[in-house]
């Protein structure tokens, strides 16, 4: 087992353990898609990646952490989807899609215009929603305690997501329940205070996550695969951990998750984190110890670096953030390095003899 060797998922084939890391790209009007994301994505198709995995996509358009976020709450949502769907798969990489609701950090301005609320005059809106009515920091809305019935109608939002991306070609799904957004928010005690049924034990909190698996598992096809990310720990004494996560796994597989994607963080504001190079990968591996395909992400930039995780069975994909914005060919380098085989386009071979 090496980055370079293939990964079955279901029925789709993974030509080799890199995956693109869904990044967001806060370039969208109104959820749709656009020749940045076909290029941004298609790009890294391009460039050699076994998966290509489009940004977090918003479910629902409160969802949405920026009003620029992609999203696919619509119909109308699909065929630029489509589109990029097919020339991801034309690469001979695999078509993912996360999909995603920001909970109380949605409806705030993009990175580069500073961060924090996004006014109402600026296509921020009003209420955001969460477990509990916390406000994530001091620059950030109070969102408003989502009822049973709130609950209930993002479930179904996150399977007819589903339905739409199926439509769009993607070949896999990844659910985000990381950094802070609303599935993270009810699995950690920091951010749900709920007393009902969605509050207070492991269970309760885990509840709402199992609901939207088993909903958009429904209605994937049974030769898909479906994964999730996870923030394996909130870096916070009390908030959600490691044993949790890998317990939690584990449940979700025997629901039908193939993969669990583990990130960290995100909960609460002003964490500090021990940053350096493969500091989450142990999460990935305490997953997949426990005999759960696991992705490891986290300052992964050289291709040994990524080969010895693979080949030390610490994880079964490595996913690649930062790294592939600096270099979208980077599979293509880090099999020359390795003296791995790669296929690299005919229009691309004079480059890479």
């Amino acid at each position: 087992m090496h980055l370079f060797a293939p990964l079955q998922l279901r029925s789709v084939m993974l030509p080799n353990r890199i995956v693109v890391s869904p990044m967001c790209q806060y370039s969208s009007e109104d959820g749709f898609a656009n020749d940045w994301h076909l290029v941004h994505l298609g790009s890294r198709a391009v460039g050699g990646a076994g998966m290509v995995m489009a940004e977090a996509t918003a479910v629902v358009p409160e969802g949405r952490i920026s009003p620029q976020d992609l999203g696919i709450w619509k119909d109308e949502h699909v065929a630029f989807l489509a589109r990029i769907a097919a020339f991801i798969t034309s690469q001979r990489s695999v078509p993912a899609i996360q999909l995603a609701h920001a909970g109380r950090k949605a409806s705030t301005r993009r990175p580069w215009e500073g961060g924090g609320t996004a006014p109402l005059e600026e296509g921020g809106w009003l209420p955001v929603y969460a477990p509990s009515a916390l406000a994530f920091s001091e620059r950030a809305l109070t969102p408003e305690e989502m009822s049973c019935a709130e609950i209930a109608r993002i479930t179904q939002a996150f399977a007819d997501a589903a339905v739409r991306a199926l439509r769009a070609g993607f070949k896999a799904i990844e659910l985000h329940g990381a950094h802070g957004y609303l599935l993270h928010a009810f699995l950690s005690p920091l951010s749900n205070h709920r007393t009902d049924e969605y509050g207070g034990s492991y269970d309760n909190r885990t509840r709402f996550v199992k609901e939207v698996t088993r909903a958009v598992r429904q209605v994937w096809p049974e030769e898909l695969p479906l994964l999730i990310r996870l923030s394996a720990t909130d870096w916070v004494e009390g908030g959600w951990d490691v044993d949790q996560t890998v317990l939690l796994a584990q449940e979700l597989q025997e629901m039908g998750v193939d993969l669990v994607d583990c990130s960290s963080g995100g909960t609460v504001a002003g964490v500090s984190i021990p940053l350096g190079p493969g500091y989450q990968v142990s999460f990935a591996e305490a997953v997949h110890n426990a005999g759960v395909f696991s992705g490891a992400v986290g300052m992964i930039t050289e291709p040994e670096q990524a080969d010895e995780i693979i080949r030390s069975q610490k994880a079964d994909v490595v996913l690649l953030a930062r790294e592939l914005l600096r270099d979208p060919y980077w599979p293509m380098r880090a099999a020359k390095a390795l003296g791995q085989e790669q296929m690299v386009p005919k229009q691309y071979e004079r480059a890479w003899l």
